[in-house]
């Protein structure tokens, strides 16, 4: 029995040393997407891209290498889709926030979120929250994730009366085409249960856009990119707000939900739970801590457990031996930055904006840049997390209303803050209108009160 048997177990897990290896590298194909969509992503944020490759990669090793090591679970980690476009889109995007301020915001985080697990506090919160609210903040990530994807495939633009509506496909139809290629072969992979249906989904829409002329060939290894550009820039200056510490609790509550369904669902698919519970549970949650804290020290959004890894499951990864082998294949990616370049690279499109305000019509024309390669990748994402809505008991008005306006209000408000506060305060409110108060927790009525003071506050300034 070699040494790897022995620490990792491989006999007791019915493994063996092929499997794990075989595991390992179907988890990575599975979601070495983000390799493409974080440098795009962040990039419309400001940030470098290339800085970014380097420090997704990183980031993701270490915490998927401590996973494996530490843990030893085979799930393996990197920045996760939804908060990547909150952090981008968002608060960097719509609130304005610089990123520098932003990635000081995961970086408290993740280290809140280390805290928690130490001090063994993560059950507590996570109880807080009603099912339904959880289930609705998936499917709402995910509604929101999809609207930002149809926006990067090109096919809607912003309108004065109804917000947005299809663009000109006669001018648009190049990224149109690149990104429904793209998003087909995802689809139709994931319906056959093939591992890596996202990353050969990019790649059609990769080939598709190298005939069209939406992206130019740029190569495939590099030396690593700097890491300057976005190490060490994190800006706590701003940090003691109101509104940055609401969004460091977001940012901690959407990390903390994510990543306790998804080990959850690794560990049950391989047969890892005891007494339905997870043993070593707070190694793996602190993997996921150190992750997010060197993501916001080297200059990326917050890391997390990837539900991809069932695929490496089901490929025959059991144990933390299968993690090593993902770990160590984001030390290789560091090389592929030409590539990324050629994947993440923006097309040009024109926006006519119509406005009247009662008068004759006026037309206002801008450029921006849509990013149809990896816009697959959201749509189908978006896709698999609004199964959540499955989950959420309809039938039950105290639980389907505040869900529902969790679901409809991150899309619709285009922020995850706003949708999640639209259901804590539904969700206080009627219940003490109902007479059941009991039925939800005292601190949640507590935080809806806070979070109600705000917005009227808000309203009246």
């Amino acid at each position: 029995m070699t040494i790897l048997h022995r620490y990792f177990a491989l006999d007791e897990a019915g493994s063996s040393i092929r499997g794990e290896v075989r595991g390992g590298v179907t988890t990575f194909l599975a979601m070495a997407y983000i390799l493409f969509v974080q440098p795009a992503f962040l990039g419309a944020a400001g940030m470098d891209p290339g800085a970014v490759l380097a420090a997704t990669c990183l980031s993701s090793a270490l915490a998927t290498l401590v996973m494996g090591l530490w843990a030893r679970y085979p799930v393996a980690l990197a920045p996760g889709m939804g908060l990547n476009a909150f952090f981008a889109f968002t608060v960097c995007g719509a609130m304005q926030i610089p990123w520098q301020q932003a990635l000081a915001l995961v970086l408290t985080s993740g280290s809140l979120f280390a805290i928690l697990g130490i001090v063994g506090l993560r059950e507590h919160i996570v109880a807080l929250v009603p099912d339904g609210i959880k289930h609705g903040i998936a499917a709402g990530i995910g509604l929101f994730i999809a609207f930002i994807g149809m926006k990067e495939a090109g096919l809607i633009e912003p309108d004065a009366n109804t917000f947005v509506h299809v663009g000109d496909l006669g001018e648009r139809w190049r990224p149109v085409l690149t990104a429904g290629a793209g998003f087909f072969v995802a689809a139709m992979l994931t319906v056959r249960k093939v591992p890596g249906a996202i990353l050969l989904g990019i790649l059609t829409s990769l080939a598709v856009a190298l005939i069209t002329g939406v992206a130019s060939y740029q190569g495939v290894f590099s030396a690593p990119p700097s890491l300057a550009p976005t190490a060490f820039q994190f800006d706590l200056r701003a940090l003691l707000t109101p509104t940055h510490l609401g969004l460091v609790l977001l940012f901690l509550y959407t990390d903390l939900f994510d990543t306790v369904g998804t080990l959850v669902g690794v560990a049950t698919q391989a047969n890892l739970l005891r007494d339905g519970q997870l043993p070593r549970g707070n190694r793996a949650f602190l993997a996921d801590a150190l992750g997010t804290i060197t993501g916001g020290l080297l200059g990326t959004s917050t890391v997390t457990s990837y539900i991809e890894s069932t695929a490496g499951v089901e490929a025959g990864g059991r144990t933390g031996l299968s993690s090593v082998v993902t770990g160590l294949l984001f030390l290789v990616a560091l090389f592929l930055y030409p590539l990324v370049e050629t994947v993440g690279g923006g097309f040009p499109v024109q926006s006519t904006l119509v406005t009247s305000n009662g008068g004759p019509p006026s037309f206002q024309t801008h450029t921006y840049l849509v990013h149809p390669v990896t816009a697959p990748a959201l749509l189908l994402v978006g896709a698999l997390m609004a199964r959540s809505l499955g989950a959420i008991r309809w039938r039950d008005p105290l639980e389907g209303i505040p869900a529902f306006l969790v679901v409809a209000g991150i899309p619709l408000t285009f922020s995850i803050a706003d949708g999640i506060s639209l259901g804590l305060i539904a969700s206080s409110g009627l219940a003490i209108a109902a007479g059941r108060t009991r039925e939800v927790p005292w601190p949640l009525h507590l935080l809806a009160g806070v979070l109600l003071v705000r917005w009227v506050s808000e309203f009246l300034t």
